[in-house]
C-alpha cells in the first residue's frame, strides 16, 4: 500500500470527513478511497499518453529504497 502526505483546503477537508461520517469509516484514507472508487465509476479510468505510460514503467523497473519507518525517515511528527 502507498502512504501519501498531501495538503487539504478547509473544504476537501470537510468534504472527506462527511464522506467519512456518512459511511462510519475509520480514518480519512478510507474516504479518500471512497472518493476515488466514485470518480473512476462517474469518470471511467483515465486515459494516459503513451509517453507517461513508459515513464512509469521505466520507474518501476529502476532502484528502490525500504523504509522501516515512514514517518521516522521523511521526519513526519
Amino acid at each position: 500500500m502507498t502512504q501519501a502526505l498531501v495538503q487539504l483546503t478547509e473544504n476537501s477537508n470537510k468534504i472527506l470527513n462527511m464522506v467519512k461520517a456518512k459511511y462510519d469509516l475509520k480514518d480519512k484514507s478510507q474516504a479518500v478511497e471512497i472518493v476515488i472508487t466514485h470518480y473512476i465509476e462517474c469518470q471511467g479510468e483515465p486515459n494516459f499518453k503513451e509517453e507517461f505510460i513508459e515513464r512509469i514503467k521505466k520507474a518501476e523497473r529502476g532502484k528502490f529504497v525500504k523504509v522501516k519507518d515512514f514517518n521516522k525517515h521523511f521526519g513526519v511528527n
